[in-house]
């Protein structure tokens, strides 16, 4: 399975004008429905993006999910700006209606520091997954260079 992670235009723009800072900024992941397919150019804010985000439920709280742990280091043997984060975990409980959280495909970082909460970029996992009841899963070694 391929991950694929593409950055939004407005968040490009928003490095040139140094309105993002990685390292200190407050991120957010959030997980889309399995519907969603992500366009650089139009889901640029969280705004853009709720109507496709998971609904709040089993677990899964919209907009809730804190990034930890934020690093910015430069990788002079690659040529990069390498971002990385501690590992996300979501937990499904059975408390809604015992479906579990998903089906979802992907997941966007949002910066809440920005002042129309930036979509950095999205992560498309290339097939759509649900977590069951009781079960967790995790995001591990999250990573976006720039180049």
């Amino acid at each position: 399975m391929a991950i694929i992670a593409t950055i939004s235009n407005h968040a490009k723009y928003q490095f040139g004008k140094k309105l993002i800072d990685l390292s200190t900024d407050t991120l957010i992941a959030i997980l889309m429905n399995d519907t969603f397919t992500f366009e650089k150019d139009t889901h640029s804010t969280l705004a853009a993006v709720t109507a496709n985000q998971l609904a709040t439920k089993n677990g899964y709280s919209q907009d809730a999910k804190v990034l930890t742990s934020l690093s910015w280091i430069e990788d002079d043997t690659n040529d990069k700006g390498v971002f990385t984060c501690e590992n996300i975990t979501w937990t499904a409980t059975s408390v809604d209606d015992g479906t579990g959280i998903g089906p979802t495909g992907a997941f966007c970082i949002v910066d809440l520091s920005t002042i129309d909460d930036t979509v950095i970029c999205c992560f498309d996992f290339g097939t759509d997954h649900t977590i069951n009841d009781e079960s967790g899963f995790q995001l591990q070694t999250i990573k976006i260079s720039l180049t």
